[in-house]
């Protein structure tokens, strides 16, 4: 397991690092598209759809309104003299509303649930609520300032893989050693409030960098920090609402694709929730 593990890393890796560094705007739009298309199959699973046709469908789906959307909000008017594109922020807010209503189901798990557990498709509604704000926050971030430094928005990018992943590590580490207060037991009995804590505590070293790294004022410090605690904790709210639909649907991982890690949901379930909150909040505090 842990072989196949690090050899789909290896792989995995150097391909997300080209596609975020070197691949045109219009190519990065499809290719994200891709994996959040695999990721709606997954979702579709997840939602108790086991046809093959179907998950099928519900993946073209969401591949085509992310399609639609890059048709209809061209690279170049993305952002307009800093401001993000109207739409694009709608879908934003949009998706603000959709993890605090998340962070309600979770934590009233199972109560209230019996509305959405029975209904495939109100359980696919999550998935289009969950997939395209995570590509529309993706392109936002990646074509931010792309104009002035191409790789501008490609760092905002990795900020947000940084402290999501030193927040992982983090959290497993204390975890495993000072967990003790179970975080929602009755959605994944693994996590507890030690782990949480200590992944956000992890994660402040990355902002510290990050900040430092781009010369923040003293006076906006506080506000980097306080967007990568939001940032960080709500992952765990994407990671949290994953184990929920699959302990749903009665299933361990969201998918095969990925030998020694699961499905693509299984590795980008935290990113679903961080990379929409943190698009948000760079929009409207930050850029």
């Amino acid at each position: 397991m842990l072989k196949q593990r690090i050899i789909t890393a290896l792989i995995l890796a150097p391909l997300a690092l080209i596609a975020i560094l070197f691949l045109p705007v219009w190519w990065f739009e499809i290719a994200v598209a891709g994996v959040i298309g695999l990721g709606a199959y997954e979702w579709a699973n997840m939602s108790g759809v086991p046809a093959r046709p179907r998950k099928a469908a519900f993946a073209l789906l969401v591949f085509a309104i992310c399609f639609i959307l890059s048709s209809i909000v061209d690279t170049q008017t993305i952002w307009n003299q800093g401001k993000l594109h109207g739409l694009y922020h709608f879908i934003l807010g949009l998706s603000v509303l959709w993890w605090l209503a998340s962070l309600f189901m979770i934590i009233a798990y199972p109560r209230y649930s019996s509305f959405w557990r029975s209904n495939n498709l109100i359980r696919m509604g999550f998935g289009l609520l969950t997939l395209v704000p995570t590509w529309v926050a993706v392109i936002s971030l990646r074509t931010s300032l792309y104009d002035v430094d191409a790789l501008y928005g490609a760092s905002l990018i990795f900020y947000v893989l940084g402290i999501v992943w030193a927040a992982d590590i983090g959290a497993f580490f204390v975890g495993v050693k000072f967990g003790r207060h179970k975080l929602r037991p009755n959605v994944s009995p693994g996590k507890t409030f030690e782990g949480l804590l200590g992944g956000v505590g992890a994660s402040f070293a990355i902002i510290a960098f990050a900040a430092l790294h781009y010369q923040v004022a003293a006076s906006r410090i506080w506000l980097h920090l306080l967007i990568g605690g939001i940032t960080v904790a709500v992952s765990a709210l994407g990671d949290l609402n994953e184990s929920m639909l699959k302990r749903c649907a009665g299933i361990k991982d969201s998918g095969k694709l990925l030998p020694g890690h699961g499905g693509v949901l299984d590795r980008i379930d935290s990113l679903t929730a961080a990379f929409p909150i943190f698009a948000f909040c760079y929009v409207t505090w930050m850029a």
